[in-house]
C-alpha cells in the first residue's frame, strides 16, 4: 500500500511554515494539489502528488461574504436541511452569476457560518440574502421596521370597489390594524407591494381580503438593493460599496 500524508503536514513540511499556517493556506483556497485547488487540510495525499502554494498565498485574515441569491418558487426553505447543506445545495460554482463583478474566488469556507435574512415563503420566488458578516445581519434585523422590501405580485379574481385604498391602508393582520402600505398595479394582473418588515403570509392575505387570489409573487428589492439581473438560481457576492 502506498504511504500518503496529511496535506497540511506535507504543505508545512514543504514551505516551512507551522503546521496551523500551512491549515490557513489551504483553507484560504491557496493550495493545489496536482493543478486542482484543495481546501481540506485533511486530504492524505500520496508521495507522486504535486502541491503548490499560490505565490500571492497570504495568511491575512479574508473578509466575510454576502450572497444575493435568486430563489425559485416551490422551494421549501422552512422543512428543508440545515442551512449549511441548504446553502451547499443553491450556492454552487456553475450556478454564479456570468456579470459578477465581485473579485473573489468561490471557497467552500465562503458556505460556512452564513445567517439566511428574511427568508421568503415557499411558492414566492425573489430576492434572498446570504451573510457572514455580523454587520448585514445586525443591520437587517435590527433595522428590519424600517427596510422596506418590494413585491410584484401576480393576482387574479376581481378586485372590490375600493380595494386598492384598502390595500394602501385599511386592513388588518391577525386582529392588528396595517399600518400604511405601499400597493399600486403594474399593469391589470400585477400589483406592486412596497412593505416593511413583512411577515409570512401577509400579501396573500391583503389580497384574499380584497377579493383576489395570489397566483405568484417575486421580491425584487431589499432597502435600496435591487435583485437587478440576477435569474432564477443564480448567486452573486454583494459587492463592497453596496448598501441595504
Amino acid at each position: 500500500m502506498t504511504e500518503s500524508i496529511r496535506l497540511a503536514k506535507h504543505l508545512a513540511e514543504l514551505v516551512s511554515c507551522s503546521r496551523r499556517e500551512a491549515e490557513q493556506y489551504i483553507e484560504g483556497g491557496w493550495v493545489k494539489v496536482d493543478g486542482k485547488v484543495v481546501e481540506e487540510p485533511g486530504l492524505r495525499i500520496g508521495a507522486r502528488q504535486q502541491v503548490e502554494l499560490a505565490a500571492d498565498a497570504t495568511l491575512e485574515p479574508q473578509d466575510p461574504v454576502t450572497i444575493l441569491f435568486h430563489k425559485p418558487a416551490g422551494f421549501d426553505l422552512f422543512a428543508g436541511p440545515a442551512l449549511s447543506e441548504l446553502a451547499a445545495q443553491l450556492i454552487v460554482p456553475d450556478k454564479r452569476a456570468a456579470d459578477d463583478r465581485a473579485e473573489l474566488r468561490f471557497l467552500k469556507r465562503h458556505l460556512a457560518n452564513l445567517n439566511l435574512i428574511e427568508p421568503l415563503e415557499t411558492l414566492a420566488s425573489g430576492l434572498l440574502v446570504f451573510t457572514q458578516d455580523w454587520r448585514i445581519t445586525r443591520k437587517l434585523v435590527d433595522d428590519a421596521a424600517k427596510i422596506e422590501h418590494e413585491y410584484i405580485v401576480e393576482v387574479a379574481g376581481d378586485i372590490i370597489p375600493d380595494g386598492l385604498k384598502l390595500l394602501n391602508h385599511g386592513l388588518s393582520f391577525n386582529r392588528k390594524p396595517l399600518p400604511p402600505i405601499k400597493v399600486s398595479w403594474q399593469n391589470e394582473r400585477r400589483l406592486r407591494f412596497a412593505l416593511k418588515a413583512p411577515p409570512r403570509g401577509l400579501v396573500v392575505h391583503m389580497c384574499e381580503q380584497v377579493g383576489l387570489q395570489v397566483v405568484a409573487s417575486k421580491r425584487i428589492r431589499i432597502g435600496r438593493l435591487p435583485m437587478a439581473g440576477l435569474a432564477v438560481g443564480e448567486w452573486r457576492y454583494l459587492l463592497g460599496y453596496e448598501r441595504f
